[in-house]
């Protein structure tokens, strides 16, 4: 049995296309490296971010009880960089990803952001291939048991709290903006710059985009005076 065939074995999905799913697993460095024509999952990856949002979004409305603010909390606990990164270990996702030489070398099988990532274009690819209810089926596998009982995010979700923070006087306005890349491909350092109504109020450098926003959103939330966990 190749890798392909024992991934989708894992995933209780068959591709039609299987190039979709090699495509979700081809990491920028492998895609760079080998000058795909289809390019890295990058692409991939953005769709996927909104089909898990909706899908995690409809089955948190059906099935949970409370206010939009802790919908909105749960939701977050659910799609952000630390609970992907543990869904995809739990499929063992890391075994599976084209890298190119120099994120192999460094670990980048292991690697968080790299394995959320691979997990949403996953999830894109299985929508793109068989539709939302295949996506939906795939998705709901990583929901926890216990969710309903669930209090508070699993995970501190910064960009979340400074939003609720910040909503309480609505003519606020909080953008984030990538100011610089810093490092190899195979080590990259994305900085973000988090501004309130244009004025700097934090700064985060992380290993992805998401990372860094969230350090970035953590930082603010200490400036002004909030515990952040």
């Amino acid at each position: 049995m190749g890798k392909t065939e024992e991934l989708e074995k894992i995933l209780g999905y068959s591709f039609k296309n299987k190039e979709l799913l090699r495509q979700a697993l081809s990491h920028s460095s492998y895609a760079n490296e080998r000058k795909l024509h289809g390019g890295s999952n990058e692409r991939l990856e953005f769709l996927g971010d909104s089909v898990l949002s909706i899908v995690v979004s409809d089955y948190l409305y059906k099935n949970i009880n409370v206010a939009e603010g802790e919908l909105t909390k749960l939701r977050a606990s659910l799609v952000c960089e630390k609970s992907l990164h543990i869904f995809a270990k739990e499929i063992d996702l890391g075994k599976y990803l084209l890298l190119g030489k120099g994120e192999e070398n460094t670990g980048g099988r292991e690697r968080p952001s790299i394995l959320a990532d691979a997990f949403e274009a996953v999830i894109a690819a299985i929508y793109l291939d068989g539709g939302m209810e295949a996506a939906s089926r795939h998705i709901l596998r990583f929901m926890p048991n216990d969710i309903c009982s669930t209090k508070k995010p699993v995970f501190s979700d910064f960009k979340t709290v400074l939003q609720e923070v910040v909503q309480k006087n609505p003519e606020e306005k909080v953008e984030y903006v990538l100011i610089g890349e810093e490092g190899p491909d195979h080590n990259k350092r994305f900085v973000v710059e988090v501004c309130l109504n244009s004025q700097v109020i934090g700064k985060g450098k992380g290993r992805s985009k998401k990372e860094a926003e969230q350090l970035a959103a953590k930082e603010a939330l200490e400036l002004m005076g909030y515990e952040a966990q």
